[in-house]
């Protein structure tokens, strides 16, 4: 039934019929403040016996110290590894053994933990939360262990793949001062640096309640809901300093960057990227719509012009990589053989000047509105989606009535709006050129190191 819904919203949304009554309705929720700092936001869900209790510690990679990255990562680790009164692993076993799931994940602006319950479990959930705050268990050999674990993660997921350090590639180049210009997972110098000592002190840092945000989302009565909050976490101790907010700005790109990577990649890869603003800001909203346009999937401009119409490029894409602090809109297309880098990286820099000098179509601009419609409609279906609305409009956005406003927001930019961001962002003076190239290609020194670069 729900996919049948699903279908018919879709359609609904694709056939322009976005108004009050395809949106969803508003969020109600209650807010509130426990006298240890920890903020909560409760909105109550009846239509199915589950709750989604969510922990978004407000930090990420970008909170990392020079020689201490992957340690916002390597912590939501360590959080599954026991507490006083939780044995190592068994806090997702419980979850599990009552009918419920649970996981985590860290980003460079925060760590993200999750649990979906049925409803007679939300003690439980909230119990098991407040345990791992106040008393988690760090260990030397636990340390070690999963310090392992973590280093064979990122070499499947990064140094194992054929392009799976282009992303570190393009914000190295990229940025020169934010802890942006770190990888959310580390490096394995860090890693292997990486004290017990380092570990306790991030997480008497980060991990107090001052810091975090917890949602609740889901079947509960709101008056017991809120008794248990205070029940189980107004135990959790108050944080004896302030969390440090010294994360250094990157300085303003004045002139274009250019550089030649070698690396283990069996075809050269191309990458235009421009500096843009960050997540809530006014120019975010039409630059999410003209990422949309220009590189978003096989319908979009650049994988229509370099793909199909040139056969420069055996695939294209790219992103507005929207987040807390200002960031990056970059542009990537894989060298077809035959073809060369330059050739492509001309064509990648013509269709953002295409975008400057003529914007998008009404087409274009209503197709991305009603995208965007869908996605926000089907992304409210679940408790566990709600919950993370909110904790994003909360913490990413510290204004939690966007949870709702941004659906108006995005319905009302205009053409102009868009070919405006694009004159903003798209300039000679912050643009970083990138070409990836195969180990001793004709492109760069035979016998560069992995990762050298060539300005």
């Amino acid at each position: 039934m729900r996919g049948l819904i699903s279908t018919i919203v879709a359609a609904l949304v694709w056939a322009g019929s976005v108004d009050a009554a395809s949106r969803p309705p508003k969020f109600t929720y209650q807010r509130l403040q426990l006298p240890n700092g920890l903020t909560v936001i409760l909105h109550q869900d009846r239509s199915t016996p589950i709750v989604n209790v969510q922990l978004w510690y407000h930090v990420g990679s970008k909170d990392e110290k020079p020689g201490r990255t992957g340690f916002a990562h390597f912590f939501e680790h360590l959080m599954f590894k026991g507490s006083r009164n939780v044995e190592p692993e068994q806090h997702t076993s419980i979850i599990a053994s009552v009918g419920g799931q649970a996981n985590a994940y860290t980003n460079e602006d925060v760590t993200v933990f999750w649990q979906t319950v049925p409803s007679q479990f939300l003690p439980l959930a909230l119990w098991m939360e407040a345990d791992r705050m106040a008393t988690l268990r760090i260990e030397q050999d636990t340390f070690v262990r999963e310090r392992e674990v973590v280093k064979e993660e990122r070499r499947m997921r990064i140094e194992n793949q054929p392009y799976g350090r282009l992303n570190e590639i393009i914000y190295e180049q990229a940025f020169t001062t934010h802890p942006y210009r770190h990888p959310v997972i580390g490096s394995m110098e860090d890693l292997n640096a990486a004290t017990l000592a380092d570990v306790r002190d991030f997480y008497s840092t980060y991990y107090v309640p001052s810091n975090v945000t917890m949602v609740l989302a889901g079947d509960f009565d709101m008056d017991e809901a809120i008794g248990l909050v205070h029940r189980y976490l107004d135990r959790v101790p108050k944080a004896e300093k302030p969390v440090p907010r010294d994360i250094p700005r990157e300085p303003a790109q004045k002139a274009g960057k250019r550089a030649v990577v070698q690396e283990s990649v069996p075809l050269p890869a191309v990458v235009v990227a421009h500096h843009i603003t960050y997540d809530g800001h006014p120019d975010a909203y039409p630059l999410h719509i003209l990422a949309k346009v220009l590189s978003d999937g096989q319908s979009s401009r650049i994988y229509q012009k370099l793909v199909y119409e040139s056969g420069l490029a055996l695939t294209a894409f790219g992103q507005a990589n929207l987040i807390e602090h200002p960031n990056l809109l970059y542009t990537v297309a894989i060298v077809n053989p035959g073809q060369t880098p330059e050739a492509v990286e001309k064509a990648l820099i013509a269709e953002l000047d295409r975008m400057k000098k003529d914007g998008v179509t009404p087409r274009e601009l209503q197709r991305s509105k009603n995208q965007f419609a869908r996605d926000y409609i089907l992304g409210r279906e679940t408790v566990q989606q709600k919950a993370t609305h909110l904790a994003h409009a909360e913490v990413l956005h510290s204004d939690i009535t966007t949870a709702d406003g941004e659906f108006d927001i995005f319905q009302n930019i205009t053409q102009a709006d868009v070919q405006r961001v694009a004159n903003t962002y798209f300039t000679p003076e912050s643009r970083v050129v990138i070409h990836v190239m195969p180990r001793g290609s004709a492109g760069g020194r035979a016998g560069a190191p992995v990762g050298e670069v060539q300005q």
